[in-house]
């Protein structure tokens, strides 16, 4: 799989916080002067601080969804993000 800005923002756009941020990093140490790298690599450390372990929970939720109410409940967690 070759790692890209372009997949790195997929992952991030589907709450795969942590996989995002990795390639943001491996981005970042073949070009350090990668200013979107850099930038993301902030973004989502902040958010890694914030809420630990929230990604794989939410994920888990989100995969195993099976009414109304539990989306109901996945959008007001999406909200408060």
């Amino acid at each position: 799989m070759v790692k890209t800005l372009t997949l790195a923002s997929i992952y991030e756009l589907q709450g795969l916080k942590s996989d995002a941020l990795d390639i943001y990093k491996e981005l970042l140490k073949k070009n350090p002067k990668n200013k979107e790298a850099r930038v993301a690599i902030r973004r989502l450390s902040g958010i890694r601080k914030k809420y630990p372990g929230v990604d794989e929970q939410m994920k888990s939720f989100f995969v195993n969804m099976s009414s109304d109410v539990e989306f109901l409940e996945f959008e007001r967690w999406l909200v408060k993000l």
